[in-house]
């Protein structure tokens, strides 16, 4: 099995991935990292990979989360794991037909576009099959990291599948420790 090249960039989803998944999650005080995220993320950093957020936030849509409100808990994901090099929201709701929501592919292009990574060597982290998806659709890499809210199928469909979040980025710096 050929190792794969180490990503130029890593596209993490938000809620189940960076952070424990509270739905909706309108409250900076209910934000809490998964294990060793920020464990995770500064190795990444350590080895100069740029990090970014691509997010599905329909409450905004949905009119069940004032964007103020989400703003403030994407603050409090930096405040607690670190700085990210792009932030990208879809606010839509899944009916508005926009380009960014995941599975499409729009929030991870504009974040390749915006860091200056083909997306071909964007990796995106994320725990439920739209993350997987809209990896595929942008011509990205994806890593799938389970949770309860995965379903059997996502897993079988994914091309790689790490059982944590630190697990997925010690894969992912592999290429470069072998360097």
């Amino acid at each position: 099995m050929d190792t794969p090249a180490p990503p130029e960039a890593v596209l993490f989803d938000r809620d189940g991935t960076l952070v424990l998944d509270v739905p909706y999650c309108a409250d900076p005080e209910l934000v809490r990292p998964v294990r060793a995220a920020r464990v995770a993320l500064d190795a990444l950093r350590a080895a100069d990979v740029p990090i970014g957020v691509v997010a599905n936030q329909s409450g905004i849509g949905r009119g069940l989360i004032p964007a103020a409100a989400a703003a403030a808990v994407d603050r409090r994901v930096t405040d607690l794991l670190g700085p990210f090099d792009t932030w990208q929201v879809c606010p839509h709701a899944p009916d508005d037909g926009c380009a960014c929501r995941k599975p499409l592919p729009g929030m991870v292009l504009v974040a390749a576009e915006e860091l200056g990574v083909p997306p071909e060597r964007v990796v995106v982290v994320g725990d439920i099959g739209s993350d997987v998806e809209a990896a595929r659709a942008a011509g990205a890499r994806a890593v799938l990291v389970p949770t309860q809210a995965t379903r059997p199928e996502e897993i079988h469909a994914a091309p790689h599948v790490c059982r944590t979040l630190l697990d997925a980025v010690d894969y992912l710096l592999a290429p470069l420790a072998a360097r």
